[in-house]
């Protein structure tokens, strides 16, 4: 298989004609790419109020803000995913994630000239390229799986995907360590590093093989750009998909929470020895969770696809109500608007460590319950229409983080959190009705499938 993957002419030469195989191991190439990109995101989002509060430090007339950075890219990033179906009718699964990945590489590199003009301009060009390169990713992802594997080849995915997080945090702890001010040289190294593996996550993609071609897969016909978005304001008027679109909501303010808001409460609250540290080790845990969650549901992802999506759900929502709840005890109420010294709700009034670091764990894993499920219900359910499909679970879930970013330089913790409890009921259920009736109908359909 490594021999294999080293030539893109023998991804689908014998001995992997079997066209379950071709697709799984296709599929599996694409997390690598995806994981060096997305490493420049998942990091900059909960490390961006950090390093800008730094470089104000030094800078003064730097004005710009985290937070509002965040919320123009999700902001544009929705409004830009009712034209990523039109894009990817023409340019092509492959091609849209290529484009995508390189605004991603001008956004960090961005960062090496700090300025606020800067910041907002490549914030709106990041918006634009996620749209793409999501949309891309999604539709291929789709079409290199079958019915009997997206929920594993979803779950392996996010699992790959999210060692990014874990390994972009070792990094950023090591250089962040013991500093409560970010310097120049620091955010120099660290930015340049990201940069160059986002040149290299770009280069991978152009490796990869195009749908229905020797890469194997399916080949996906949208129509021309004008017919692609009318399918995306129909499917958005249909039942199921409104009734998604609650869970994908819930799943953007998850988001944008413990990718922005969590680290800036952690680095907030000056009770910590050492919140900065807190902050590197906080991301690690979020990526060991997202990778626990995705990994158990990708390997395992045969066995639970027959008792259905639900009881991951399920797990993922217990999962989180847990974890909100011992975030309201453990941290002060106004850490997400500025540093405080105010005790936190435990008997001592001192917050914990422990409980911080555990809280940033659940988070990645239920996290990664909803969006693995998320990936497979609309692989399976709009096999036939993933591109719109894919495109607007990213609208809605895009939206919900960008009002939340907006929202975050005004809230206080305990109404951050009543928001995604609300949410997140409301998602659960309608996400589950939606799953029962995927189930019936696919109980009622004969298996034509000739392979697994």
């Amino acid at each position: 298989m490594l021999v294999c993957w080293a030539r893109p002419s023998c991804w689908c030469s014998p001995p992997f004609r079997h066209k379950a195989t071709c697709r799984y191991s296709t599929t599996i190439l694409v997390a690598p790419f995806l994981s060096a990109e997305t490493t420049n995101s998942e990091l900059l989002q909960s490390n961006t109020q950090v390093v800008i509060r730094s470089i104000q430090a030094e800078d003064p007339s730097f004005t710009g803000s985290g937070y509002i950075s965040l919320a123009v890219i999700y902001a544009v990033f929705a409004s830009f995913n009712w034209l990523a179906p039109s894009c990817l009718s023409f340019l092509g699964p492959k091609l849209s994630m290529i484009v995508g990945g390189v605004t991603y590489v001008i956004f960090i590199a961005g960062f090496l000239w700090p300025h606020t003009i800067i910041l907002y301009l490549t914030s709106v060009l990041i918006g634009i390229g996620a749209a793409l390169i999501w949309t891309g990713q999604g539709n291929y992802l789709t079409l290199m799986s079958t019915q009997k594997t997206i929920s594993r080849n979803s779950g392996i995915f996010w699992a790959m995907l999210q060692t990014s997080m874990l390994f972009g945090n070792i990094f950023v702890y090591y250089q962040f360590m013991g500093k409560d001010i970010i310097d120049q040289h620091t955010r120099m190294v660290v930015f340049i590093v990201l940069t160059v593996v986002g040149v290299i996550g770009v280069g991978v993609m152009c490796l990869l093989p195009k749908p229905g071609s020797e890469g194997g897969g399916r080949a996906d016909d949208l129509g021309g750009p004008s017919t692609a978005l009318k399918k995306s304001f129909a499917l958005f008027r249909t039942k199921d998909m409104i009734l998604l679109s609650f869970a994908f909501f819930y799943t953007g303010i998850a988001l944008s929470f413990f990718s922005g808001v969590y680290s800036a409460c952690l680095s907030s609250t000056l009770r910590f020895p050492d919140p900065k540290r807190l902050v590197g080790l906080s991301g690690m845990l979020i990526g060991i969770g997202e990778i626990l969650g995705g990994g158990v549901f990708g390997i395992f992802g045969s066995k639970t696809v027959k008792f259905g999506r639900d009881p991951i759900i399920l797990l993922g929502y217990v999962v989180h109500m847990v974890c909100f709840f011992l975030i309201f005890m453990n941290l002060p109420t106004n850490s997400p608007l500025k540093g405080t010294s105010d005790p936190s709700h435990l008997p001592n009034g001192e917050p914990s460590e422990v409980i911080a670091l555990l809280c940033s764990f659940l988070l990645g894993f239920g996290d990664a319950c909803y969006n693995t499920q998320i990936y497979s219900i609309l692989g399976s359910v709009y096999e036939d229409n993933s591109g719109p499909a894919f495109a607007l679970f990213k609208f809605v879930q895009s939206l919900s983080a960008a009002a939340c970013f907006f929202y975050s330089s005004v809230f206080k913790l305990y109404w951050h959190l009543i928001i995604l409890i609300v949410f997140a009921t409301i998602g659960t259920f309608t996400f589950w009705m939606v799953e029962w009736k995927a189930h019936r109908r696919l109980k009622a359909k004969p298996d034509t499938n000739a392979f697994d």
